[in-house]
């Protein structure tokens, strides 16, 4: 390949700081407990930092020049920007941080911002500092929350800081990847705790962080500490830049034969980044021992949907896939199989950035501009050092590699111009391929222009929500007083602060006339002056925009059968809550292409013509039940609360299409062709089942409500275990925390819930009844040809049952327990039978089926097969 040297960021490979051996690396840190051992309280600072250094360098490592210098300031008592380069020690200022908090009695909280770095740094606080000192929070889990050191998420930090102020028990604040304070979406998590924690020390780290001199500023002013800047440090791991004129295949292909493995390839869309992986499966990454080794770590992981197939026969050949499309187990798994040093090349997208914890010695950038949602644009200069400083892993690389992709109608043009440049005429003629349509292109000089910038500075993201009212409201107090300091107090310029209030005073008034709220005459004992009025459960939450107008939407509902006996109250109930919920794009997009071209097939079956076609098109849409209840509701809601006018309501069927439908994750994912976005599936799943566990009140949870909602998070649970499975796993007394590197954990076994496994039971058996009753007997030969029962076979049963009757019922007498038998007498294979509602009430038809609760457990789904089906003397 032709690769042309683009400048370094630090020193060259051989000079002395590039032998000192890394803070960092995994083979130098202490045994557990060690450190824990050391300290005593009321060490005076130049203790504490001697105490630190001697077991820094009995755990084989030496400090540099800008680690003491941080370790010093903190110690003293000053706030710490810490603005050094990627494997320059950050990790270990932040313990030597944590280790005088520790020794000075206070409490310390460490936030990332992706549970799975909180997680990975628990177990690295845990193996420093004893498990009984570590904790963690993440919003979904707590585990030792009263630990005096506890990793979190940002935003878990935040709330605890609006709801406890500055009377929070929180003595140090580390920020991993400060950056993300700039995060359009999530910078609020990282600017509160800096507004309400005034008596805090604080640690702020990143890579990329530009010019903070008004954040130090500001920082001082309100701890009344010195805020110390140490930036500038010499990257231990330096960096070697190169330009790349070689198709991308042969690019690779060099690197690993040069020995530059691990490589990650970026791209800025995920479909590009399977496709890359795909395509190398013509290179030869591994040895025949190497996947040996691949297939004996995966071992029984279970690869449950349409795209784990793809990654089973990549990650087998030492390829990994790595982005947020991919189901979060998927990405742990090429994780952890990287960590293991099991894979030679990774193509993923910038999802790089965010800190994963993969081993890279190599980075080749695809490209250098992207699609951000709005316009093709270039990568600006903290995206581009985010992403080139993951290369050159510290303790184990002596030099990391950084190469740019030249755009494909450049490589082809240097290919072209190599084959006539010894012949002038022909080299007069030759016609330069243009850049393609759309295409904002780059070249080595934009490379170099990025390598030379200095990171753009961070800009203020604040936002408020129903939440942060809630949680402030919470705090003891004056409400009001500490709300106008978070409100006027911020990093915001003046005219957005207005808007933030005027927002606010919308919430909060929607809270009072929602009745969730009301002001006390008399304030209490401590201070506060509101309280919650509704009967609500322990885990209640207001965590999405709309979650009061749901609580106003779900009492206009009526639980029981309408007239028609049909009892839709629990789908209706889902409804709601689904059209306050972010909308998922892939499915909604997906439902809408897969109505309109089911539409096209029916007008064409009717002769409509082409022109009439296209008019009749515009009117179809995805699937939005109660829109016209929910539009009505929403539109008298937002006259008493105008801030909810700038709310988004949305009605949608998702849940509700995946519980009418009785389908599992994978008939869902592949029913809309979804292969690639079963991330962002699983994402809106997650959320909607937290938004009904925790947002409907405890008046509206009828059995039935109850066993979807059970139903929806087992299911999720089985597509992927969350990660509290794992940590109860992790941290329970059999398993040590140096345990090694293992494949993501299996979920707890599917009948383990019996509530929801027999909800799914019993949603599979109504699906059928379903289909009987719309004489969809082709459908049902789909579900059931497995078992003997194709189309035909079950056609013949369908039409015997319409010879004796006109319809079949599919109201709730149809779904009630009357009308199904579980026979229990074999505890591993339970027998059922699925009785019709008759018009006539003879119920002398039905179906008989077998559960296998041992496959069940094994598949993750459940597992049933047809028996019999028809008429029953």
């Amino acid at each position: 390949m032709t690769l042309s040297p683009a400048g370094t960021d630090s020193t060259p490979a051989d000079s002395p700081a590039a032998a000192l051996p890394s803070p960092d690396a995994p083979a130098l840190i202490a045994d557990p407990g060690d450190l824990s051992e050391l300290f005593a309280l009321g060490d005076d600072p130049d203790a504490v930092f001697a105490r630190f250094a001697q077991w820094a360098e009995a755990s084989g490592t030496t400090l540099y020049p800008a680690q003491e210098e941080a370790l010093i300031e903190l110690v003293s008592g000053a706030n710490v920007v810490l603005a050094t380069p990627t494997g320059s020690g950050k990790s270990l200022v932040a313990t030597g941080a944590q280790y005088a908090a520790l020794a000075s009695d206070r409490v310390s909280f460490y936030t990332a911002p992706i549970k799975a770095l909180v997680s990975e740094k628990f177990f690295a606080l845990c193996g420093v500092f004893g498990a009984e000192n570590v904790g963690m929070l993440t919003g979904d889990a707590s585990v030792n929350a009263d630990a005096p050191i506890i990793a979190c998420t940002a935003e878990v930090l935040a709330n605890i800081a609006l709801r406890e102020g500055p009377d929070a028990d929180i003595g140090l604040v580390v920020m991993d990847e400060f950056h993300f304070y700039g995060d359009p979406d999530r910078g609020w998590a990282w600017q509160v705790p800096i507004i309400e924690l005034p008596k805090a020390q604080f640690l702020l780290m990143s890579a990329t962080l530009g010019d903070v001199t008004a954040l130090r500023e500001d920082l001082t002013r309100r701890t009344g500490r010195p805020t110390a800047l140490v930036a500038h440090a010499e990257r231990p791991v330096p960096l070697h830049h190169y330009y790349a004129t070689t198709p991308m295949h042969e690019t690779i292909q060099e690197l690993l034969d040069t020995r530059q493995a691990p490589v990650y390839v970026v791209h800025f869309t995920q479909a590009s980044a399977l496709e890359r992986a795909q395509a190398l499966m013509s290179v030869n990454v591994s040895t025949k021992e190497e996947k040996q080794a691949i297939a004996d770590m995966i071992g029984g992981f279970r690869f449950s949907s349409a795209f784990g197939t793809t990654l089973s026969r990549l990650v087998r050949h030492g390829i990994g896939v790595h982005h947020a499309g991919m189901l979060p187990k998927y990405r742990r798994l090429v994780e952890q199989l990287a960590q293991a040093g099991l894979l030679k090349v990774i193509c993923g997208t910038d999802t790089l950035g965010v800190g994963i914890n993969v081993p890279i010695r190599t980075v080749v950038f695809s490209a250098l501009s992207k699609y951000d949602g709005t316009r093709m644009r270039l990568l600006n200069a903290r995206e581009f050092h985010q992403i080139a400083g993951r290369a050159g892993r510290a303790g184990y690389d002596t030099a990391g590699t950084v190469v740019v992709q030249a755009p494909e109608h450049e490589v082809e043009n240097l290919k072209q111009f190599a084959k006539v440049a010894d012949d002038p005429k022909k080299r007069r003629k030759l016609v330069r391929r243009k850049v393609p349509e759309g295409m904002v292109p780059w070249s080595e000089s934009t490379q170099q222009r990025l390598i030379n910038a200095d990171p753009e500075p961070l800009t203020s993201h604040f936002r408020v929500s129903t939440g942060m009212v809630l949680n402030v409201l919470a705090r003891p107090g004056d409400p009001v007083a500490a709300m106008r300091h978070l409100l006027t107090d911020n990093h915001e310029p003046r005219s957005r602060q207005l808007r933030h209030v005027r927002e606010v005073i919308g919430i909060a008034r929607s809270l009072v006339t929602a009745g969730v709220i009301e002001r006390l005459e008399v304030p209490e004992p401590d201070g506060r002056r509101y309280r919650l009025t509704l009967d609500l459960p322990p885990d209640f939450q207001l965590n999405q925009p709309l979650s009061t107008f749901a609580l106003a939407a779900i009492d206009l509902l009526s639980p029981g059968p309408d007239a028609e006996g049909n009892d839709t109250y629990a789908l209706d109930v889902v409804s709601v809550i689904e059209a306050t919920l972010d909308d998922p794009r892939q499915i909604i997009s997906a439902q809408l292409n897969k109505a309109k071209g089911e539409a096209v097939a029916q007008m064409k079956a009717e002769g409509i013509e082409y022109e009439e076609r296209m008019e009749l098109l515009e009117e179809i849409t995805y699937p939005k039940p109660l829109e016209e209840l929910l539009d009505h509701a929403f539109e008298v809601y937002s006259a008493g609360n105008p801030w909810a006018a700038d709310a988004q309501l949305s009605p949608k069927s998702v849940v509700r299409d995946m519980w009418e439908q009785a389908m599992t994750f994978r008939e869902l994912v592949n029913h809309y062709g979804l292969t690639r976005s079963e991330g962002a599936v699983l994402r809106y799943l997650s959320d909607a089942f937290k938004a009904l566990r925790s947002g409907v009140p405890a008046d509206a949870r009828t059995e039935e409500v109850t066993d979807l909602v059970e139903w929806l998070g087992e299911l999720v649970r089985q597509v992927d275990s969350s990660l509290l499975d794992e940590w109860e796993q992790l941290t329970s007394a059999d398993q040590p925390l140096d345990a090694p590197v293992s494949v993501p954990a299996r979920p707890r076994p599917l009948t383990g819930n019996e509530r929801a496994f027999t909800a799914m039971i019993r949603n599979a058996l109504f699906r059928r009844v379903d289909l009987i009753a719309r004489r969809r007997w082709y459908d049902l030969g789909e579900l059931d040809s497995t078992a003997g029962w194709d189309a035909d076979r079950w056609g013949e049963v369908v039409q015997a049952y319409f010879a004796e009757h006109a319809e079949v019922g599919t109201g709730a007498d149809a779904r009630g327990p009357a009308l199904l038998i579980v026979d229990k007498t074999e505890p591993r294979l339970w027998r059922v039978r699925q009785i019709l509602d008759d018009p006539a009430g003879d119920h002398d038809w039905g179906f008989d089926a077998e559960v296998d609760l041992d496959a069940s457990d094994e598949e993750g789904v459940l597992v049933m097969r047809l028996v019999d089906a028809g008429r029953r003397d």
